[in-house]
């Protein structure tokens, strides 16, 4: 079912996106936004239903391996998109974006991250699969699985090793390119998930654990969208 209902969100978005693209060429700054919000949507609602796979048996190789699934589906349907604030701040920084520009992408961002968790939840209210059952009662179910200082530093290497490896891909066959990032996703997941999730994604992890960030938002702030942004930074500065 959870199979299922992912591919169902591929398959719609894929469909938005096309019909975004024939009927929206004229107006480029909703089509911009409609195009990064549907995109961002995809990857959050899936990663939301992913992150209650994470018990299936075998552990972790099942939750593994539908993490490089799908990270490559990703890739391969959203291509154009970067669904990441902070992927949005590097043609920003680099001049190849206008600050509006940018801006309406973030905010597509943030706006798809909502968006995906109430329909997630929705979704998880009716129970049609067994790992639904009892997924709206956790509450904050904190991904934080260390100090405050660990999480952040975690956070920052990650960011910097994923942006790092992006950069150097660029010149891969896209056909390649998408399992090598696929590939590092996956061993980031496997590295450090049970310590911070792994996420390096503020839009994503606001989707994920906004109940943690309404709790202690200072934390989660700092560590989920001021250490990725700041190991993006320390690239671009590098770079």
């Amino acid at each position: 079912s959870s199979l299922l209902l992912m591919s169902g969100i591929v398959v719609t978005v894929g469909l938005c996106r096309r019909l975004a693209r024939r009927r929206l060429r004229s107006r480029p700054l909703l089509f911009a936004f409609l195009v990064e919000m549907f995109s961002t949507f995809q990857i959050c609602a899936c990663t939301n239903e992913l992150s209650l796979l994470g018990n299936v048996e075998p552990k972790p190789h099942t939750a593994l391996t539908l993490t490089y699934g799908f990270t490559v589906l990703h890739g391969l349907s959203l291509a154009g998109s970067t669904c990441n604030p902070c992927g949005t701040l590097q043609p920003m920084w680099g001049g190849g974006t206008s600050p509006r520009m940018g801006g309406l992408k973030i905010a597509a961002q943030f706006v798809a991250a909502v968006l995906a968790r109430v329909f997630m939840h929705f979704i998880w209210s009716l129970e049609m699969a067994e790992p639904h059952l009892g997924a709206l009662s956790q509450g904050c179910s904190s991904p934080m699985q260390t100090t405050e200082m660990q999480a952040f530093c975690i956070e920052l290497l990650f960011s910097v090793v994923f942006q790092l490896a992006v950069l150097q891909a660029e010149s891969v066959n896209p056909k390649y390119r998408v399992h090598l990032i696929a590939l590092l996703i996956t061993m980031l997941v496997y590295a450090g998930g049970n310590l911070t999730g792994a996420i390096f994604n503020p839009a994503l992890a606001f989707s994920l654990h906004a109940d943690c960030f309404y709790d202690k938002f200072l934390s989660y702030s700092l560590v989920y969208w001021l250490a990725p942004c700041l190991g993006k930074f320390l690239i671009l500065y590098v770079f």
